[in-house]
């Protein structure tokens, strides 16, 4: 963005997700490192709002739960984890179950901003990402989650074929400028340790993409 100062994008991007300092806001991802593939960048740049990162998977995990505690550090956040089975035979979990986890995570009910997954996910596929983003719904739906605003990933690998991008048509688009966006990809290669060649590393987004709960979302396109 040629003639603008990173102050000038940050207000920006307040504007665009209506926080302020002192903001209350709280991503709900499936696994550690989706917080920083997929929301990374905002998260960085807004370090006057109070962030808090829940995972449903990987408690237990030696390698990557102390990963997450150290992005977490990094991004002044509070760290919340739960330990659903994440197996690679992605067995579907009851909504319920996967609706409770949250519920029990959850240090409050009302947040001014939710980030989470898209209700197709960002890639082809993973099911933790879709049970996520539905029971996030169901909770708002029950009145157990209230925010002002929830905004989902949106992000598309058209089936499989390239790597995850943003969606050019999401309601809102957000740029990181090189600074950020290299703060965010050390988080990747550096603390989860992913290497460079990785789909990780190689996917790291350099713009950002989200969808507002309840607006038109196409299949395969978030």
């Amino acid at each position: 963005m040629p003639g603008l100062r990173i102050t000038d994008v940050m207000t920006s991007t307040a504007a665009k997700l209506n926080i302020k300092s002192g903001s209350h806001a709280v991503i709900i991802v499936a696994h550690p490192d989706d917080e920083t593939l997929w929301t990374g960048g905002v998260v960085l740049m807004h370090p006057e709002v109070r962030w808090t990162i829940l995972t449903v998977c990987r408690k237990s995990d030696p390698d990557r739960a102390p990963r997450f505690a150290k992005a977490c550090e990094i991004y002044g956040a509070r760290g919340i984890m739960a330990d659903l089975d994440d197996g690679p035979e992605q067995v579907p979990l009851p909504a319920q179950m996967v609706e409770d986890t949250l519920g029990q995570l959850m240090p409050s009910d009302r947040f001014d901003l939710v980030l989470t997954h898209g209700r197709q996910g960002e890639y082809t596929r993973h099911v933790r990402h879709e049970e996520v983003s539905r029971a996030v719904m169901a909770l708002h739906r029950n009145g157990s989650l209230r925010a002002p605003q929830i905004l989902h990933f949106a992000y598309d690998d058209s089936g499989g074929r390239y790597l995850p991008q943003p969606d050019s048509q999401a309601e809102i688009y957000i740029h990181l400028d090189d600074k950020i966006w290299q703060k965010k990809y050390e988080v990747i290669t550096d603390i989860y340790k992913f290497a460079p060649d990785s789909w990780e590393a190689r996917t790291t987004p350099k713009q950002e993409a989200f969808w507002r709960f309840g607006a038109r979302q196409v299949q395969n396109t978030i």
